[in-house]
């Protein structure tokens, strides 16, 4: 131990720290210029709008050096996907102009749909380091509407590759992934956008070593990770000692309807280190919502560093040194092959919130209320009218509610842990590309948790088909609503329904999978994302931040009084204070308002038997069938 501490002590001796600065800031740049370039040159708006990405560069053993702001669950993705690859080629058999590749889900963690690109650095025929790039391909085969219950019904399996060797691409490897797509000339442009994302790293790598010195650069990053273990290290330190728990669930796996998924974590802090135990977690399921170790991996880092260093840059390795993670293998976020991983990114959200759940206690300052968890996404499938060419969108990402904290109310219409900085996508870009009609998006009353500090809202999103289409969607968390913390309300859970041309009724889905509906011209899906919990008394809410919601629609007058103890003025949206403090006072008395965390919907299945279709609507032009489907549904 004194020989690693003199050798640290040496190398800190020689670090230049104004060098260090720079070559921290370069590295954030580095990554925001790799993002700025796969945006603008991607095909597909999963990447150039929703920003369904990560980027980053990572040292010569595959260590995250900086990852670009993106996907806070690829945090430990491409670091193993990395140094997979290193144990696959070895050192030795990896070349300049070598660009490596693989979307094998068993090594990203997550679904096939990842196309994972990374190209060796050298220096001077050294290897210095790796840049990677990991996207979302909208298609990469396999089937588009039902169900999985293995990897092998999900699409092309890549294994670890030379896409390119010495700079000179493998056209037969290239081939078979075009025979496999739908989409060869979208998924080509979105290949190529990755190249350029992965070669921008690389060459402003090398700029930094040519412009500062390679022992300058190396010996900065290293002083980097230092730095952000020693603030992990100081900032577990200050957390009480102990061993904490909490449990949570899925509702169920979309392949056995109503059995629940039980997720179960255990933390320990002991001084200057934390461990997380998901030991407890599920063990791998039959339908489609499995991820690997290293998605099981991230939950952990992705707690951990919301815990200890949020807000520092660049994301690296160094700022997990502090943390141990227990994880078997065969659990839903250990998951082995063949175990299905279309949906891979659903259970480990709420695994994180689970962690934040369980250091309620010990930390009543730092961890927020549930949250929507849950992307809330719809796919789609059809032909444009126009030309009968086929299409796929990747509909939703709507945002929901986060979870209110101490001394704020949760953020409204936000998109999901797992994805961080995936933005949803516009209305209009939508209603160019594809013959859809957005009719209504817009927040959901009462759907964050009531508190002192309220939950923030879920969404709502209408769309209409206007033209036949396929719909499916594949959501969770209806029934284990967003939880409140210290006396805060649960917020509403996800949703999914269909509300079919001149029907006054929605056709609802119980457990939130709706696979492979077909909608006519003038049918609408509509999807529906949780709030967060609130966070103390709903009873102790600040009456003119109350009254404010009411007026803004944000709470419903019947919720402000049930829920808050709100009395109002006659017929008016004005508090009426005094009123209150005594219904207030009359509420607690009875131990009201009354919580209910789970959700049992007596909604029918949606495997009922369809009524028959009535076709008169089909006589109508397409400007009458719109506004008359949409007439109904914002009258009904």
């Amino acid at each position: 131990m004194d020989a690693v501490a003199d050798t640290r002590a040496a190398s800190a001796a020689r670090i230049n720290p104004v060098v260090t600065e720079i070559v921290r800031n370069g590295l954030v740049a580095v990554t925001e210029e790799m993002k700025i370039n796969l945006m603008r040159t991607a095909y597909n708006m999963i990447i150039y709008e929703a920003l369904d990405f990560t980027v980053g560069i990572f040292d010569a053993q595959g260590n995250t050096v900086s990852i670009g702001l993106g996907l806070p669950m690829f945090i430990r993705g491409m670091s193993d996907t990395v140094k997979a690859k290193l144990v696959h080629f070895g050192v030795e058999s990896l070349e300049p102009g070598d660009v490596l590749l693989t979307n094998d889900a068993y090594i990203t963690g997550s679904h096939l749909n990842h196309m994972t690109f990374s190209v060796p650095i050298f220096h001077d025929s050294e290897l210095v380091g790796f840049s990677c790039c990991m996207a979302h391909w909208p298609d990469v085969g396999g089937t588009l509407m039902e169900g999985t219950t293995d990897i092998f019904s999900e699409g092309l399996q890549m294994p670890i590759v030379k896409i390119y060797r010495k700079g000179v691409p493998n056209e037969e490897l290239i081939a078979i992934i075009k025979n496999n797509v739908r989409l060869p000339e979208r998924a080509m442009g979105d290949f190529r956008a990755q190249i350029a994302a992965v070669k921008t790293g690389e060459r402003r790598f090398l700029d930094m070593i040519r412009k500062y010195g390679r022992d300058a650069v190396l010996g900065g990053i290293a002083a980097i990770m230092d730095q952000s273990e020693a603030l992990a290290r100081a900032r577990v330190r200050e957390m009480p000692d102990g061993v904490y728990e909490a449990e949570s669930f899925m509702d169920d796996d979309g392949i056995n309807v109503g059995q629940r998924v039980p997720i179960h974590v255990r933390v320990t802090v002991k001084d200057d280190r934390m461990t997380v135990d998901l030991s407890d977690v599920s063990l791998q399921v039959q339908g489609f919502y499995n991820s690997g170790v290293t998605a099981g991996r991230s939950c952990c880092q992705v707690a951990f560093k919301c815990l200890t260093s949020a807000l520092e840059l660049p994301i690296n390795d160094g700022a997990f040194r502090a943390l141990d993670i227990v994880l078997p293998p065969g659990r839903v976020v250990s998951a082995v092959k063949p175990a299905a991983m279309r949906m891979w990114m659903c259970y480990p959200m709420t695994i994180v919130d689970t962690i934040f759940k369980a250091l309620a206690p010990a930390l009543p300052n730092q961890v927020i209320a549930g949250h929507h968890a849950d992307l809330v996404v719809g796919r789609i499938n059809g032909r444009r009218p126009k030309d009968n060419s086929f299409y796929i969108y990747l509909g939703g990402l709507i945002g929901g509610g986060w979870g209110a904290k101490h001394d704020s109310d949760g953020r409204s219409a936000t998109i999901a842990m797992n994805d961080g900085d995936t933005h949803n996508g516009p209305s209009e870009q939508v209603e160019a590309k594809y013959p859809l009609l957005v009719e209504r998006y817009c927040l959901r009353p009462d759907s964050g948790g009531a508190g002192r500090f309220r939950g923030g809202l879920g969404t709502e999103q209408v769309v209409q088909a206007r033209h036949p289409i396929r719909f499916s969607s594949q959501m969770d968390r209806v029934k284990c609503k967003p939880w409140g913390l210290n006396g805060g309300m649960s917020g509403f859970g996800n949703g999914v329904a269909l509300h079919r041309f001149g029907k006054t009724e929605e056709q609802h889905f119980a457990n939130g999978k709706a696979l492979n509906q077909v909608l006519q011209a003038g049918d609408a899906y509509i999807l529906r994302s949780g709030g967060g919990g609130g966070y103390g008394s709903p009873l102790e809410r600040d009456l003119a931040t109350l009254e404010r919601d009411v007026r803004c629609g944000y709470v419903t007058k019947q919720a402000a009084e049930e829920c808050y103890g709100a009395a109002f003025q006659d017929d008016t949206l004005t508090i009426d204070a005094a009123a209150t403090e005594k219904r207030r006072t009359t509420l607690r008395e009875k131990g009201l308002p009354y919580d209910n965390p789970i959700a049992e919907t007596l909604i029918p299945v949606a495997s009922a038997p369809p009524e028959e279709r009535n076709h008169e609507h089909e006589k109508l032009t397409e400007e009458e069938r719109v506004a008359f489907a949409m007439q109904c549904r914002c009258c009904s």
